[in-house]
């Protein structure tokens, strides 16, 4: 694959409880040549599970596999769509960019207001526990 050609997104994929046992993962890389970085995993049988990953691959392969991830059951939804920062909350003290090791967080040099960008948010949650006014919202369940 030429490098120009790659695409890449972060994932949040819900799993049935009747699917947790399947190979979900090995069919995006075999049969959709895609390749992955788990972000956060919880998948326990019997119970509903959640991946987070970030895929790589084409934007077709992309949008081949996910409509495969779809069609078997699963929700799948964009990360950005699971995290957020409530700015009614936000102080902007900074706390949370000293902990975030996305690099998601930064500060705004001229507002000094701290800035949340979801594209490069990798789920941790390590910014929820680290904001004293919870103004950083991480619903990945």
């Amino acid at each position: 694959m030429d490098a120009k050609e790659l695409f890449t997104k972060k994932v949040v994929i819900r799993y049935p409880a009747d699917i947790v046992d399947q190979p979900i993962v090995y069919r995006l890389v075999k049969d959709f040549d895609l390749m992955f970085n788990i972000l956060k995993a919880r998948i326990s049988p019997r119970r509903e599970g959640l991946l987070v990953l970030e895929l790589f691959g084409t934007s077709e392969n992309f949008e081949r596999g996910i409509r495969f991830l779809k069609e078997k059951g699963l929700k799948v939804e964009p990360l950005s769509k699971s995290v957020t920062q409530d700015l009614e909350k936000c102080v902007h003290c900074g706390a949370c960019l000293a902990f975030c090791p996305a690099s998601a967080v930064s500060i705004d040099p001229v507002t000094a207001k701290v800035i949340f960008d979801p594209e490069k948010c990798s789920g941790c949650e390590i910014c929820v526990t680290a904001c004293p006014s919870r103004a950083m919202v991480v619903d990945l369940f």
